[in-house]
């Protein structure tokens, strides 16, 4: 699964949050839009979608994986299998079902013949590059997996499950998964996704290994999201996040309740991992704030935060953000203070 994958829990309910609905018309602003055009990219770009349900037999099939030996061991995980018949027999049934020419149908509808996800991705890699000269783009593979892997994102590659994100119109799609968390495995969410799993890398985004609070992994996300909208700017903020629209305005209209429940619950410096379940980790909901507050909330507030940083910092360059280990000079330093107003439930004996 992708980083929003994870722990779901239910808790109690205390305060019930009335979101605010959204117009579709509704115009968000572009974050700095970077010039790029003197920027060169080579962009290693492999669709291998049709490669696997065109194999015939298993010799195929294993000079296929023997010619990938990282996509046979880090997508198809060749690692968890007993032995080579076994792995092979395996995915030789699967890639002889007759519902793989179903889901390669669906790919080539939904991705055409991958020009426009090509091409996300390399204004995403040129906006990183813009701010690391340095850089140079990891392998892209787009595959079809079967509905059995989605998005694995290495140092030097990454791979695409793209008949996981074939959407809501498709006849198969991922099985035991919440529809809050299905919703976002559309080809939309694919390019932010790997922007953000970039910008948490620590090859990017540093931290302080020994600060274990809720407010260094909040910051650490909020500094990820900040990230990953520069290489996306005028992508909206929803699907950098994965909130609905109604989500999105909920927060921002109800933010300083939100916050209330953060310093009334004394959550930013506990280190409690049942705290950082309810507030950090995926679920549909927090409903300790309230019942419509959506899941990852302390992850979004710490987004807020870095936005204020570095509103209140226009010096200060997205690498210098985001080698900053220290969170708490960044949480000092952004003026982040919404209302803090009284809520029931949480009086302390």
């Amino acid at each position: 699964m992708m980083i929003f994958a994870a722990m779901r829990v239910v808790f109690p309910a205390v305060l019930i949050i009335l979101l605010v609905s959204c117009s579709p018309d509704e115009k968000k602003d572009c974050a700095f839009v970077p010039d790029t055009s003197s920027i060169t990219l080579v962009l290693n770009f492999q669709p291998l979608e049709d490669s696997l349900p065109a194999i015939r037999s298993k010799s195929e099939l294993v000079g296929f994986m023997t010619a990938h030996p990282d996509t046979r061991d880090i997508f198809f995980n060749r690692g968890a299998y007993p032995g080579d018949s076994t792995f092979i027999n395996r995915l030789y049934n699967r890639f002889s079902s007759p519902h793989i020419d179903t889901l390669l149908m669906e790919t080539h509808r939904v991705f055409g013949n991958g020009e426009n996800l090509r091409a996300e991705f390399h204004q995403a890699y040129a906006n990183l590059k813009y701010y690391y000269p340095g850089f140079n783009p990891p392998r892209i593979q787009t595959l079809i997996s079967g509905l059995e892997s989605d998005l694995f994102v290495t140092d030097s590659a990454i791979y695409i499950g793209l008949d996981y994100f074939l959407g809501p119109g498709a006849k198969y799609r991922p099985n035991d998964m919440y529809a809050y968390m299905l919703r976002r495995y559309t080809k939309d969410f694919i390019v932010p996704s790997v922007m953000l799993l970039t910008g948490i890398d620590s090859r990017f985004n540093a931290s302080a290994p020994e600060d274990k609070t809720v407010l260094a992994e909040m910051i650490a996300y909020g500094k990820a999201y900040y990230f990953a909208k520069r290489m996306l700017p005028c992508v909206a903020d929803s699907l950098l996040i994965g909130y609905s629209d109604r989500e999105m305005e909920g927060s921002l209209a109800y933010e300083h309740l939100i916050w209330s429940r953060f310093v009334q619950d004394e959550v930013l410096f506990s280190t409690s991992h049942l705290v950082k379940q309810k507030y950090l980790a995926e679920r549909p909901k927090t409903i300790e704030v309230g019942e419509e507050c959506p899941g990852r909330i302390a992850q979004w507030v710490g987004w807020r935060i870095v936005e204020k940083y570095m509103e209140a910092h226009p010096d200060v360059t997205l690498p210098q953000l985001m080698s900053t280990r220290d969170a708490q000079t960044i949480f000092r330093e952004s003026g982040y203070k919404p209302q803090v107003v009284k809520l029931p439930g949480r009086e302390k004996s």
